[in-house]
C-alpha cells in the first residue's frame, strides 16, 4: 500500500478510486493516516505479540501474525470503491493498515529469535542473513507482479481494477507460509525456559519497566536500528520516490532500475551476515552507517546528473552501493539483536527497539523527503525524519503548494538535511561502537542479563562473569 502514496499519474488515479473527489484536504489527509497508521502502530504490535512470544511461544505467535498479516492484505485486493460505499472505503483503508502494521510489529523479531535460537553458535549470523533479504526480495517482488500487471492488463485496466491483483495473490503466499509453519516446533530455548519454570509472567512489565533493561532497549535503539531504519528506506524506497516523483522518470524504467539494483545487492545480506559470525558484527553494523552517512549527498547528486539523460547504468550504480551499505547494517543485525536481548524478555526487546527505529523513525523517511523536495530535484529531501520537528512538516506540506518559497530557500534547506542526515547517522555510529563495543559483553548488556540471571545459550561467545559463591 506504500505505492499508493505515488500521487502522479497513474497512482494518482488509484487514489481516486478510494479517496473522495473534489476534497483535496481530506484525501490528503486519509493518505497521510492511511501512510501513518502502519508505522506508527508497529511499536503497539511488538509490545502485544512480544508478549505473547515471551509467554506462550515462538510458533504461536508466528501463526497469529501471519494470519493477521496475510488476511489485512488480502482484503485490501477486495476493498471497495469511494463512489459504492462512500468514506467506508477510505476508513476501511486504514484499519487493515492499522492490522497489517500491528501484525508487522510481531512478525520479524519472531523469525529472528526462532532463527537464531536454532542456529550453531557461530552461524547464527550467517543463517539469520537469509531472513534479511526477505524485506529487499519482498519489495522487488512487489515490483515485478506490479510491472507485469500493468504491461498485461494495460494502464486503464490497472488503474480501474488490475491494482486488485498483487493483493490477491498474496493468500497463496499466505497459505503456503501456514503450512509451513504448522509443521514447525517450538524454539528449543523457549522449551527449555518452560521446562525450568523460568518463563516471566508479565514481560512488558518486566523488561521496559526494568531501568537496566530500559536502558539497553534505548542504547539499540539510537545506536542500531534508528540509523539502519533510515538507511534501509532512504536506499530502497527513497531512491525510489526521488526517480519517479521528483526527476520525473517514467514508471517502468525507474521500478526496472531500482529492481535491477535490489537484485544486484541481495547476495551481499548473506555475505556480510556470515562474515560477522567469523570477525565479529559491530565492526559491519558502524561501517555500514558511516559509509551511508558520508555517501548520500555524492550518490543522490550522481543519480540527478545521469537519469534525467538516460544513463540507467550509473542509476543503478549508484543505488546498488547504497543497498550494499544497507547489507553492511543489515545483514549481522539480527544474530546481534539476538545475542544483545535476555531470552526471557527476548521476544519483546526485539521487536520493540527494531520496530521503533525502522518503523517509526525510518519508516516516514520517503514521505517527509518527498514533501521537504516539493517536487524538485534538490537533495534538501535527504533531511532525516528523526530531528525533524512540526515547523519542518507544515514547511513541507506547504512546500507542495508552494514550490516558489521552497526554491528561494533551496540552498539552506539543503545544507540543513545533509547536516542532519550526516549527523544522526554519525550519532548513531557512535552510540553502538561507544556502549556497545564489546557486543554481547559490553556493561550495559550484562546488567540486564544480570536482572534476570540468565546464563548464555552459547558460552563460548558469550561468557557471564560467574558471583563470587556461586556453585556452577
Amino acid at each position: 500500500m506504500v505505492r499508493l502514496l505515488h500521487l502522479r499519474q497513474p497512482g494518482r488515479r488509484l487514489l481516486r478510486l478510494l479517496l473522495p473527489r473534489g476534497e483535496p484536504v481530506v484525501a490528503l489527509l486519509v493518505t497521510v493516516a492511511a501512510f501513518g497508521t502502519g508505522f506508527v502502530v508497529r511499536p503497539l504490535g511488538a509490545l502485544f505479540f512480544g508478549r505473547m512470544g515471551d509467554k506462550l511461544g515462538r510458533k504461536r505467535t508466528f501463526l497469529a501474525t501471519l494470519i493477521l498479516m496475510g488476511a489485512a492484505t488480502t482484503f485490501t485486493g477486495l476493498l471497495p470503491t469511494y463512489d459504492a460505499v462512500g468514506v467506508l472505503a477510505p476508513l476501511a483503508l486504514v484499519v487493515l493498515r492499522l492490522l497489517q502494521g500491528l501484525a508487522i510489529g510481531g512478525e520479524y523479531g519472531g523469525a529472528a529469535i526462532y532463527i537464531a535460537e536454532y542456529a550453531p553458535p557461530r552461524r547464527s549470523g550467517f543463517l539469520t542473513s537469509f531472513l534479511q533479504t526477505t524485506a529487499t526480495l519482498g519489495l522487488l517482488t512487489s515490483i515485478l507482479v506490479i510491472v507485469i500487471c500493468r504491461l498485461t492488463l494495460g494502464e486503464a485496466a490497472f488503474a480501474a481494477w488490475g491494482w486488485r491483483v498483487p493483493f490477491l495473490l498474496s493468500a497463496v503466499l499466505v497459505i503456503f507460509s501456514l503450512a509451513v509453519r504448522l509443521k514447525i516446533h517450538e524454539s528449543p530455548v523457549f522449551e527449555k525456559m518452560r521446562r525450568t519454570g523460568t518463563l516471566l509472567k508479565s514481560p512488558i512489565k518486566d523488561s521496559l519497566g526494568n531501568r537496566h533493561v530500559l536502558a539497553l532497549v534505548a542504547v539499540v535503539l539510537f545506536g542500531v536500528t534508528a540509523g539502519l531504519g533510515v538507511a534501509w528506506y532512504t536506499a530502497q524506497f527513497y531512491s525510489l520516490y526521488f526517480l519517479q516523483t521528483n526527476l520525473g522518470v517514467e514508471f517502468l524504467a525507474a521500478n526496472i532500475t531500482v529492481g535491477v539494483a535490489l537484485a544486484l545487492g541481495t547476495p551481499f545480506f548473506v555475505l556480510f551476515g556470515a562474515l560477522s559470525d567469523r570477525y565479529g558484527r559491530l565492526r559491519f553494523i558502524v561501517a555500514g552507517l558511516v559509509l551511508s552517512a558520508v555517501s548520500y549527498v555524492p550518490l543522490f547528486s550522481w543519480i540527478r546528473d545521469a537519469a534525467p539523460v538516460g544513463r540507467y547504468a550509473e542509476v543503478v550504480a549508484a543505488i546498488f552501493l547504497q543497498v550494499v551499505f544497507v547489507t553492511m547494517i543489515y545483514g549481522p543485525t539480527a544474530a546481534y539483536l539476538v545475542d544483545l536481548f535476555p531470552p526471557q524478555i527476548r521476544y519483546t526487546g526485539i521487536s520493540v527497539v527494531y520496530h521503533l527505529g525502522t518503523g517509526v523513525f525510518g519508516g516516514f523517511t520517503p514521505l517527509i523527503a518527498l514533501a521537504a523536495t516539493g517536487g524538485d530535484d534538490s537533495l534538501s529531501g535527504l533531511a532525516y525524519p528523526i530531528i525533524v520537528t512540526a515547523i519542518t512538516a507544515i514547511t513541507a506540506i506547504t512546500a507542495i503548494t508552494a514550490i516558489t518559497a521552497i526554491t528561494a530557500i533551496t540552498a539552506i534547506t539543503a545544507i540543513t538535511a545533509i547536516t542532519a542526515i550526516t549527523a544522526i547517522t554519525a550519532i548513531t555510529a557512535i552510540i553502538a561502537a561507544v556502549f556497545l563495543r564489546k557486543g554481547a559483553r559490553s556493561p550495559v548488556v550484562l546488567r540486564a542479563w544480570e536482572v534476570y540471571n540468565a546464563p548464555r545459550e552459547h558460552p563460548r561467545q558469550h561468557r557471564t562473569p560467574r558471583k563470587a559463591g556461586t556453585r556452577t
